[in-house]
């Protein structure tokens, strides 16, 4: 008997500028899917719109709906590879819109996997100014094009509106066979914005564990790891740590914040004048585990909808508390009071309570740092992602394409 034939995909990723926690899940993802299915990379960047040699800015924005060069790449891998299905992740600016509209002509069946909320969200984000921007979710992006939610700028967001607004109106997404969403949040949001339930699969993310996290001295301080924008909460931060320097004087701990963003110059100010905030950039790599193994505790006060969040996976991996708002899929990961405590978003007095609860225990932050990591090994494995991955590849192949 002939074997069976292992599953072909095509991973279709725009790169941004500033890589993040989204293009490492992608890679990862591509990894994991190596190990058992035929998988292959059709890939684009942002990098290629920026310097001499980018296309003027009216082209920009036309190629944003349809990029011919884009369409002329992922064609010639299609028919080299021949996939079963492409996997897409972000498309945009310089893969373009009609991606979708390409796998239908070529009766391609989508599986798209959302890390964020992007087709119903210019940003991604859902978030406006300083709130969020539910109207997204009934394709309504008013509230982000007045706060100028992409790039800070109203012209530019009413144009990626559109573009949605295109895609949606002309019905691109029945391209889509099957949606994966990284936590059961994400997964209900899509549903009432009219993704069919039976369409869209909770797949959280895996993470492939340290035998033994390692136990270097106590360094002293609380870490905020992630991009440096409002809807990650910082100001909810800096607020919090002025209460707990009032609260405790000189037995305050100290707040490391390491990261990229447009916030940067403001976090940079905050830090040369508060003794107790340091700044460290954007780290990876040797400095970053240095940091995470050696705090007290992470923290995410994020005040949008966080789709998962894969800095409490970091954290449980180091055996580390987390300190997380009552926000989007951060309240699947964060059991409070037994592996952290979740606070009210924007809470920034209990926020600050928390930290100091926690920063009076060393006993209580081991054994919810403990207590962490047996969650990250229950939940987390790489076997059951297979599992559950494969399935939503049958669903999407399962009908005419």
């Amino acid at each position: 008997m002939l074997a069976p034939r292992q599953v072909r995909l095509l991973s279709v990723f725009n790169r941004y500028l500033e890589s993040g926690g989204e293009e490492a899940s992608v890679h990862r993802i591509f990894e994991l899917l190596s190990s058992s299915m035929d998988t292959h990379r059709c890939a684009f960047s942002s990098s290629a719109w920026t310097g001499d040699t980018a296309p003027p800015a009216w082209s920009q924005a036309l190629r944003m709906i349809r990029n011919p060069p884009s369409l002329r790449t992922l064609r010639e891998a299609h028919a080299a590879h021949r996939p079963d299905a492409w996997l897409v992740h972000n498309v945009f600016p310089v893969g373009s819109a009609a991606i979708y509209r390409e796998a239908l002509r070529l009766r391609a069946p989508i599986i798209c996997y959302i890390h964020n909320f992007r087709p119903f969200s210019v940003n991604g984000y859902l978030w406006a100014g300083n709130e969020i921007a539910g109207g997204g979710l009934r394709k309504n992006f008013w509230q982000e094009i007045r706060a100028g939610a992409w790039q800070n700028s109203v012209v530019k967001t009413a144009w990626f509106a559109f573009v949605l607004t295109i895609m949606h109106r002309l019905r691109w997404f029945r391209a889509v066979k099957a949606w994966v969403a990284i936590s059961d949040f994400m997964r209900e949001k899509f549903i009432e914005a009219g993704v069919p339930a039976a369409d869209i699969f909770t797949v959280r993310h895996a993470w492939h564990p340290m035998p033994e996290p390692p136990a270097p001295p106590d360094q002293g301080h609380y870490l905020f790891l992630g991009r440096l924008i409002p809807a990650k909460g910082i100001a909810v931060l800096f607020d919090a740590w002025q209460i707990i320097r009032t609260e405790l004087g000189v037995r305050a701990p100290r707040l490391v914040i390491a990261g990229a963003g447009p916030m940067e110059s403001q976090v940079r100010e905050i830090a040369a004048q508060n003794p107790l905030v340091e700044f460290r950039g954007p780290v990876s790599g040797a400095e970053k585990h240095g940091l995470i193994a050696g705090c007290r505790g992470m923290i995410a006060p994020s005040l949008w909808w966080e789709p998962l969040g894969l800095v409490t996976y970091e954290a449980y991996d180091f055996a580390k508390p987390m300190l997380a708002a009552r926000s989007g899929g951060l309240t699947e990961t964060v059991v409070h009071g037994a592996t952290g405590f979740l606070h009210t978003p924007g809470n920034a007095a209990e926020l600050a309570r928390q930290v100091i609860e926690l920063d009076a225990s060393p006993e209580r932050r081991t054994a919810m740092g403990r207590a962490g990591r047996e969650w990250l090994i229950a939940n987390t494995s790489e076997e059951d992602w297979l599992r559950k991955f494969t399935r939503v590849v049958e669903h999407a192949t399962a009908g005419p394409g």
